[in-house]
């Protein structure tokens, strides 16, 4: 028998993400992408409640605090620069309020910020 291995941060990545999305449905969210590919950079997830379109950062580490801690400016950037790119590929997203949330996971304990940063940042 093989040795069990532990999973990659990978892997734990993506386990966080479907959370998430699982999160976000329950609250009455449409999961309208999964890991959203830009040449500029990835969403996690790009969601809609309502009239609002909603880009979300899911990051998860072994605590709450360093999850809740490890979204950087530069990260921040990168998923606005991606959030536009999604907004000129779907012109029938025009109009509606946008917003950037930010779902931090460690174990099965979730948190979810809601507009965590403005699009300014």
């Amino acid at each position: 028998m093989s040795a069990r291995r532990a999973p990659t941060s990978y892997q734990r990545g993506l386990s966080a993400e479907h959370f998430a999305a699982i999160f976000l449905r329950f609250k009455g969210y449409t999961i309208l992408e999964r890991r959203f590919k830009t040449p500029v950079g990835e969403i996690d997830l790009v969601a809609r409640r309502r009239n609002t379109l909603v880009f979300v950062e899911v990051k998860e580490r072994n605590t709450m605090r360093t999850a809740l801690e490890c979204l950087t400016p530069a990260m921040r950037a990168r998923i606005i620069r991606a959030a536009h790119y999604y907004l000129a590929g779907h012109p029938g997203c025009a109009g509606m309020d946008m917003r950037f949330d930010l779902i931090a996971t460690s174990g099965f304990v979730i948190r979810h910020l809601d507009n965590a940063w403005p699009a300014a940042a």
